[in-house]
């Protein structure tokens, strides 16, 4: 969280001993750690306060089944698209009429 390796502890708590004695050190301890906690509940908290309205306001997730493929179209209907063609016989198609037309025009 702040990043202190065990040095610098070791040197946070000899300043701390020089400072309040060992007779407060233990008092102080309790009451940091109880500050700890409650601040740790308190963002809890708040957290959960946040995120209760943006969860409630997702839209539900609506399973749909899945669609239908239809292989052939239905009786009595000619499909809408050509079959398509690779392109060598687009190509070759093309150039065939393109020589059928060559030969028509001499």
């Amino acid at each position: 969280m702040f990043n202190l390796g065990f040095p610098e502890l070791i040197l946070i708590l000899v300043i701390a001993l020089v400072v309040f004695g060992p007779g407060k050190l233990p008092e102080i301890g309790r009451a940091v750690g109880k500050g700890l906690s409650e601040f740790k509940k308190a963002t809890n908290n708040l957290m959960s306060d946040v995120n209760k309205p943006i969860e409630s306001a997702a839209p539900p997730s609506v399973q749909q089944p899945p669609m239908q493929t239809i292989a052939e179209p239905p009786a009595g209907q000619q499909p809408l698209a050509p079959e398509p063609m690779n392109g060598a016989q687009t190509t070759a198609a093309e150039g065939d009429a393109a020589k059928k037309q060559e030969s028509e025009g001499r």
